[in-house]
Order: structure tokens, then sequence, then C-alpha cells
């Protein structure tokens, strides 16, 4: 079967975008921040369209464009540690996809980002992207149970530094 013949069965990579960019861009802000978000979103996107034609027919397109992300995230955190930024303070931008509200709570965003990087990851891709804990696992490595534990220390960190972020009791 040909790459075109493949294309003809799935959908066309304009719906895949708009599908699934939103459940991406809420990834990327978790993980990088809002400032470096949007570019991890579009390289995100570049990335998938090359790869999109090779893509089976019955994967899970949504675990896939998060694991995108996630190595575009960390090779955007990789080059903040690279190279000095100084700024005082990260101006936020508002977004036009749902997550309006997130840019106003800077102090979650700070409770967030103090999250070990583990637990930042399964945090983000279990809340933000709603991705089952087998796939959070296969993204960041390790087990489902090891990353299940790791979103419940995130979101139990959170509780303390963020009693806001979650109701009592509650989940996602």
């Amino acid at each position: 079967m040909t790459s075109t013949e493949v294309m003809e069965m799935k959908k066309p990579f304009e719906r895949v975008v708009a599908d699934h960019g939103p459940t991406v861009l809420r990834v990327c802000r978790v993980v990088v921040g809002a400032h470096d978000a949007d570019d991890a979103w579009a390289e995100t996107f570049l990335a998938a369209m090359r790869a999109y034609p090779d893509l089976p027919e019955d994967a899970n397109v949504e675990a896939w464009l998060v694991t995108i992300a996630h190595r575009k995230a960390i090779d955007i955190l990789r080059a903040q540690q690279r190279r000095a930024v100084p700024v005082d303070e990260v101006p936020d931008r508002r977004a036009a996809t749902g997550t309006e509200d997130l840019v106003d709570h800077a102090d979650l965003w700070g409770a967030v980002k103090a999250l070990p990087v583990k637990q930042r990851q399964a945090v983000a891709y279990h809340y933000a992207a709603g991705l089952p804990y087998a796939e959070v696992a296969s993204i960041i490595g390790g087990t489902a149970a090891a990353a299940r534990r790791a979103a419940a220390d995130g979101i139990s960190k959170l509780r303390t530094t963020y009693p806001d972020a979650l109701p009592e009791g509650g989940t996602r």
C-alpha cells in the first residue's frame, strides 16, 4: 500500500491538527511553560506532518502527538539550559484555545513548574491531555504504576503548594 493510499483512508492532517491541537498546546504549556508552548506546539506539528503518512492507520493519534510534543518539549528545555536569557518576568499571553483562564493563574503555573520533571510530565499528560497511565508511561518511561504514582505525588504536592488546584478529593 502506498502512502497516498494510506492518506486516503486517514483523516486529512488539517483535521488532525484541528482535533488534537488544543490538547497538544495544553501539554506544551504545562511542560515548558506559556512562553515556549507555541514553539513546542509548532515543532510538534511540523514533525508530525512529516511522519503522518507513515503512521499506522490504527495508531492512537493523540498519544502519538503527545509523544512528539514530549520530545520537542525536552529539546526546548535542553536549549534553555544552554542559553541564559536575563528577564525579570516573562509576560503571559492569552490563548485562543479554551485555556485562557490558565494564563491568569501565575501562582498555579509556578507550583506546577516547581514539581520534579517526571511528576510535572505525568500530571500534564494524564490530567491535561487525558492520556491513560499506560500511555503516559510509554512517553516518560517506566511502568503504568510508576506513572500513576508520579501523577499522584504531583497532585498531592500541588494540593499542598497550591490548595486551589483541585477541589478536595477531586480529580480532573
